[in-house]
């Protein structure tokens, strides 16, 4: 079986209520890994950008209120997460801790991908350890 798409799923939702709760949870110490992985200071990331070119699979990025109903229904409580679709299964890829585990630091964050889908028995499609180009 392979992956046929990725889902990740912020710990934040989107609009500008979102976006200010977001900000004010992140000065109270809390933060959304995901976030810190794809976003910088006040942007996306660079590294990013050239990152998901290399990902060989479709992806969606959502926050929690952009989410299918039936991807919602699987990340409802364990979000900020990455889920991978394997046939008609939805499979945990990546979850907070292995999100924060990256430390923010998008070829960390592909090489554990790659490492998840390949220890979940998927085989990868271009993120094992994935350099990021121009890096």
């Amino acid at each position: 079986m392979t992956v046929t798409h990725l889902y990740l799923v912020y710990d934040a939702d989107a609009g500008l209520r979102g976006e200010l709760a977001y900000v004010a949870g992140k000065l109270r110490g809390r933060h959304c890994a995901l976030c810190d992985i794809t976003h910088g200071t006040l942007r996306r990331k660079p590294d990013w950008d050239r990152f998901t070119c290399t990902l060989g699979v479709p992806f969606e990025v959502w926050h929690r209120n952009e989410q299918t109903p039936e991807v919602a229904a699987f990340t409802r409580g364990i979000e900020p997460v990455v889920v991978g679709r394997v046939g008609d299964d939805l499979v945990v890829l990546l979850d907070a801790a292995e999100l924060d585990a990256c430390g923010g630091d998008v070829q960390r964050f592909g090489g554990a991908l790659g490492r998840a889908m390949a220890e979940a028995g998927v085989p990868n499609r271009g993120a094992q350890g994935a350099a990021v180009p121009g890096e």
